[in-house]
């Protein structure tokens, strides 16, 4: 008579394929890694080939130079703002003027923008004292600024911003030259630090491949790209678009911008302005998390969780992709990582940037997940977003979201 055969408690979990299976994971995220840094490479590449660089354009000299009203909106930026502006006055085009807006600053910028404007005649102060219900402060005071304007160009740059000499002169050569309605400027972000500096490189990599700024002139593609720093638009697009108003609420305030007057029928376009643009994008790391806390409300929590989630496995896929036992796997792993790198390193070098911290850019990309992921946790548990002195509930975003990804 057969005795029952006594199983040990590991006989089952032995007799499954575990390896094999972990082999197959490891295989499948080394290849959406390396396919993801081949499309990143690609789109790196298309940048750096088809942007032009501003420095380097030979555009003429228009028939007739247009007005330019540049509008600057200031809020709590006596640290930087004196400076900032005053590169740009240096500027010798000759139908220019500058409006300077104020919005409800309360460390002495009122004072700094009454000073410069008392002493160049080209320059309009406008003081914002309150805030109308439903507006984001910095959309309602650029609102303010075109209405002060006179200018046929209108030229939105924020406060911390410093230009080189004829920078302004290149920049409308190139818009007339290409019949453009719309041209942002891409700044050279100045160093603030290793970790720093690699979040940077992160995130442009990330722009290179989600905004395809070399299609924004293509008038088939939705591609469109603004720049806070250096954004150029012709009054007569804007006019032409709803304005101000249709994006009196949106965090992402520039990059709406450009969607919104390339949805309007405006021909864009864009340049590397690395050595006629510049600022510090941030000071310190946490400066960062704490300027990334306004987009917290953009999307529901889960939402972010699961995008950083596949975002980090598709950046860090080739890593874990080097450690298989097999060959593809590896293979996948050392593509990716060669195409990352590359890519990385490439867009480093077309804006000037320091190379050791791109190599750092996986970490970036980490240190920048965790801050996108911190401000939405904010977010979800204050309801909403506490941005310049003003709370604003997550609804009320939402509803007046106008940027769209991709």
């Amino acid at each position: 008579m057969a005795t029952r055969r006594e199983l040990h408690p590991g006989t089952f979990l032995a007799r499954w394929p575990v390896m094999p299976i972990l082999d197959l994971v490891v295989l499948i995220v080394g290849g959406l890694g390396a396919l993801h840094a081949l499309v990143g490479a690609v789109g790196m590449l298309r940048t750096v080939l088809q942007v032009p660089i501003l420095a380097n354009t030979r555009a003429p000299a228009p028939a007739r130079w247009p007005s330019v009203s540049v509008i600057i909106p200031a809020c709590n930026e006596v640290d930087g703002i004196e400076a900032a502006v005053r590169s740009r006055i240096a500027e010798d085009y000759p139908f220019l003027e500058f409006v300077l807006v104020d919005d409800r600053s309360s460390d002495g910028t009122a004072e700094i923008v009454d000073k410069i404007a008392r002493e160049d005649g080209r320059v309009r102060a406008v003081h914002v004292t309150e805030l109308p219900a439903g507006w984001l402060g910095k959309l309602h005071a650029l609102e303010r600024g075109v209405q002060a304007a006179t200018g046929e160009l209108l030229l939105f740059s924020d406060a911390d911003v410093h230009v080189a000499p004829g920078t302004l002169r290149r920049v409308v050569a190139l818009l007339e030259a290409g019949r453009y309605d719309q041209l942002g400027v891409l700044p050279r972000l100045w160093s603030s630090g290793l970790f720093l500096d690699a979040v940077f490189a992160a995130f442009l990599r990330m722009v290179c491949l989600a905004a395809r700024p070399w299609a924004v002139p293509d008038p088939r593609s939705r591609a469109a790209v603004g720049v806070g720093a250096f954004n150029l638009v012709r009054r007569s697009a804007l006019e032409r678009s709803p304005g101000f108003e249709h994006l009196k609420l949106e965090q992402a305030d520039d990059a709406a911008l450009g969607q919104m007057l390339k949805r309007f029928g405006a021909r864009c376009a864009v340049a590397n302005g690395r050595d006629d643009v510049g600022l510090h994008f941030y000071r310190s790391l946490r400066d960062m998390a704490e300027g990334i806390e306004k987009t917290g409300a953009r999307w529901a929590f889960p939402a972010i969780c699961a995008g950083m989630a596949v975002l980090l496995v598709l950046e860090l896929g080739p890593f874990l992709a080097l450690g298989a036992r097999s060959a593809w796997p590896r293979a996948f792993g050392m593509a990716g990582l060669v195409l990352s790198s590359a890519s990385t390193l490439g867009v480093a070098r077309w804006m000037r940037h320091r190379v050791f911290p791109a190599l750092l850019a996986p970490m970036g990309f980490i240190l920048l997940a965790a801050m996108l992921i911190r401000a939405s946790a904010l977010a979800l548990a204050r309801g909403g977003v506490s941005w310049r002195g003003t709370f604003y509930r997550t609804a009320d975003l939402r509803a007046g979201s106008r940027f769209k990804l991709g």
